[in-house]
């Protein structure tokens, strides 16, 4: 990468295919078919419509983005990405940032993510900009719609 100069912004529907492309590129992302169609994005961002951040390069290429939401209660980080060229420039932490302070707005006061342990990258980074990893709990999931399949990067 030239060039580190990039924008961080509030995310709307129109920045779907650039987000798109870029989740795309990042190996081992996970994507799933209803929830990350445009669809179910344009229902996440309604339902936060000042939460979610992308961080767009002088080119204008979206370069990275945080799907970041709450049910009033909790915040949640979903699809944390930077392209791969254009990591450890700053970009994943002043959007992680973008999206606390977005939260904080919203007199949100607890945050929480999921990281794939396989996530060697991710989990480095979330340790490294001071989250913590819980032990005290355990993760379920109960999928409620069959057709909304889940699939890896390669």
């Amino acid at each position: 990468m030239q060039n580190t100069s990039f924008t961080i912004r509030t995310m709307t529907l129109q920045d779907y295919d650039g987000l798109r492309a870029l989740w795309m590129t990042i190996h081992g992302f996970a994507i799933r078919s209803l929830d990350d169609s445009r669809e179910g994005v344009e229902q996440f961002l309604k339902r936060n419509p000042k939460t979610s951040v992308v961080a767009v390069a002088d080119t204008g290429e979206i370069v990275g983005g945080i799907l970041c939401g709450h049910d009033g209660r909790r915040g949640c980080l979903y699809h944390v990405c930077v392209k791969e060229d254009y990591r450890r420039h700053g970009i994943g932490k002043a959007m992680v940032v973008f999206c606390m302070n977005a939260l904080k707005d919203e007199h949100i006061n607890k945050v929480s993510l999921i990281a794939f342990t396989s996530n060697d990258v991710g989990n480095a980074f979330w340790k490294q900009i001071g989250w913590t990893k819980r032990q005290d709990l355990n993760y379920y999931d109960f999928t409620l719609n069959e057709e909304n399949i889940t699939a890896f990067n390669q």
